[in-house]
């Protein structure tokens, strides 16, 4: 049976055989001893994005990996980093150090600000996230070509991926064939808004290989 540790772009945690490019946390919210998830979805608001593979370092899953044998943060686990950013979660500034402060300096640009440091991204996401705020933005179809490239947003139940005014079918197994034709009018914004400000700024998401730029020579 997989462990709970999949994680949607609405930030709901899953059960599945599927695996992910990135791994993350947002705390301790496991038990070791079961390697069950508990009640808590997170005990912290830096909700963050990590390599899977570091310096050889290795862990057992929702074990017990702090130094004195306590549990350790909770790895969670993302198809890629477009759907990890669209849960609300942001580069991990130690393993993924460049790639951190790109998304900084992105976001500190579109807010206008010389810089800004990871706790006041933390406080920003937390607000805006789907599993933490409860935040939900809606957008006309005819409006979706404003959101920038990697935002993700839901129509039905069903999230899709924006890349190359395409709209890509997400699953924890990959992107299926772009849908053919409009999203119905009741269309949520599952990105949240300072990401999708990064994203506008020019920072670039590591994408699953299924998701094709359509080409358009």
């Amino acid at each position: 049976m997989p462990l709970q540790n999949r994680v949607d772009p609405f930030g709901e945690i899953h059960s599945t055989p599927a695996r992910g490019l990135f791994t993350g946390n947002r705390g301790v919210i496991h038990d070791p001893d079961s390697r069950t998830l508990l009640k808590r979805r997170w005990t912290s608001r830096a909700w963050i994005v990590c390599e899977c593979a570091f310096r050889g370092r290795s862990r057992e899953v929702m074990g017990r990996n702090a130094p004195r044998g306590g549990a350790g943060w909770t790895e969670l686990f993302f198809l890629d980093e477009v759907t990890a950013l669209a849960a609300g979660h942001r580069p991990c500034f130690y393993c993924r150090r460049e790639r951190a402060k790109r998304f900084s300096r992105c976001l500190a640009q579109a807010l206008h600000r010389p810089g800004i440091r990871a706790p006041e991204i933390d406080a920003l996401l937390h607000a805006q996230r789907w599993a933490s705020a409860g935040s939900r933005e809606t957008v006309e179809p005819e409006e979706l070509h404003r959101l920038p490239d990697a935002t993700v947003v839901a129509s039905g139940g069903t999230a899709y991926a924006l890349r190359a005014g395409l709209l890509l079918p997400w699953s924890f197994d990959g992107y299926g064939k772009p849908r053919p034709g409009a999203l119905p009018a009741v269309i949520s914004i599952v990105t949240p808004s300072a990401t999708r400000a990064a994203l506008a700024a020019g920072y670039q998401p590591v994408w699953h290989p299924t998701a094709p730029v359509e080409d358009r020579t």
